[in-house]
């Protein structure tokens, strides 16, 4: 599956567009990460825990876009986004969007 954040891929052209799909997961803060962070914050510096937690969250919120694109017949989708918000004190949503394409090879 070709997956760009753009909307032409190089060196394809797309011959059907099939739709918007999406994937979506909500996560909950840990305690453990929240009292790392909270003593990471007097002294500055990544907060690691979390930004494992964002990028395990961006991947499976992209496969389950990938898995819908699948479904619909798509061998590629374009225009991928990912976005955040917050859902409760300490949930937050990552949510992945594009469109699902049939791309073919230019000649």
């Amino acid at each position: 599956m070709i997956v760009v954040n753009t909307e032409a891929i190089p060196g394809y052209r797309v011959t059907e567009v099939k739709g918007l799909v999406q994937g979506n997961t909500i996560r909950a803060k840990h305690l453990g990460r929240d009292v790392a962070a909270g003593l990471k914050n007097l002294v500055g510096g990544e907060l690691v825990g979390y930004t494992e937690l964002l990028v395990e969250a961006r991947r499976q919120a992209l496969e389950r876009m990938l898995a819908q694109a699948e479904q619909l017949g798509a061998n590629a989708v374009v225009n991928v986004r990912f976005t955040t918000s917050a859902i409760t004190q300490g949930a937050a949503e990552l949510y992945s969007y594009g469109t699902a394409v049939v791309a073919q090879e230019e000649a």
